[in-house]
């Protein structure tokens, strides 16, 4: 196995999309023989998926991570654990303990023969935690740097940096780049955000600003009840450990990783929804282009 962490000196770097290094460790029989340091090479976000599975990397640990390169992750069939801090060392000897939480959950792949836990090994339940965080709106695995989406417009297939800000029909914001002083870049039409925000963005002139407002269909789609499975805890080790709440990462027949909120738990079985957290709801945003870069 491999492990990558964003690293700086020593620690665990922050930003995903804004790491300048890699280190990458060889795992054997759970414990690390080997260790390199290794460049980003100028890429950022969701390119960085493909620079990490172009070196074989099976789990990715680093600080904050946005939606769009969390799909871009799980596309390229790398586990994800964020929300890490601290030394480098240290956070991957707590993942090869089963002791780092994931806090990154956001994109939604889900299918049958689901495993639970943190590792990609085995059936066993382990990382969880109470809630996601980085709320960018990374659309679910799109192929990065095509028209994946069918939209139109001068700016599809270029990376675009936005900010905005969102909220639900009654006013209450739900994400803000404004907030985070960072503008959110993505490429336009690549399947890294929603289909409406790539839509409202694809003819968008840099410093103009809008307002769309969003139907299910145009973001997050709407709940979909085969998502929503019961497994018997005696199948799933480490299951009895879950409350209703949690927020864990199972893993499809694949082997990918998919996050999914534990609903329901009785002393046989456990009910989880691998539905993203936004199916089934109008959104409304208020997007300024900030810069197109050609």
């Amino acid at each position: 196995m491999k492990i990558a962490v964003t690293y700086e000196n020593g620690q665990v770097f922050q930003h995903f999309g804004h790491t300048e290094e890699f280190k990458v460790y060889e795992v054997e029989d759970g414990k690390v023989v080997s260790s390199e340091v290794i460049g980003s090479n100028g890429t950022g976000h969701g390119a960085l998926a493909t620079l990490l599975a172009s070196q074989s990397i099976d789990v990715l640990i680093c600080g904050g991570i946005g939606g769009g390169a969390q799909a871009a992750l799980v596309r390229e069939g790398i586990e994800l654990c964020a929300g890490a801090s601290g030394d480098a060392n240290e956070a991957v000897e707590a993942y090869l303990r089963g002791e780092l939480v994931n806090t990154g959950a956001n994109c939604d792949h889900h299918g049958e023969g689901h495993s639970c836990g943190g590792h990609g090994e085995g059936h066993s339940c382990g990382d969880h935690d109470g809630e996601g965080h980085c709320g960018h709106h990374g659309d679910e695995c799109g192929s990065c740097g095509e028209n994946a989406s069918g939209i139109e417009g001068k700016n599809v297939g270029k990376t675009c940096r936005t900010h905005y800000r969102g909220t639900f029909n009654d006013g209450t914001q739900f994400d803000s780049s404004y907030d985070r002083g960072e503008p959110l870049e993505f490429v336009c039409g690549a399947g890294m955000m929603i289909k409406g925000f790539d839509a409202a963005v694809a003819n968008m002139e840099v410093g103009q600003k809008v307002n769309v407002h969003l139907m299910p269909s145009e973001a997050y789609g709407d709940p979909d009840p085969a998502a929503v499975f019961t497994v018997e805890t005696d199948k799933m080790p480490g299951a009895e450990n879950l409350s209703a709440g949690d927020q864990v990462y199972l893993q499809n027949i694949y082997g990918q990783p998919f996050p999914a909120k534990v609903v329901a738990k009785d002393e046989k079985t456990v009910t989880f929804d691998a539905n993203h957290e936004m199916a089934g709801k109008e959104l409304n945003f208020e997007i300024e282009l900030v810069e197109v870069v050609e």
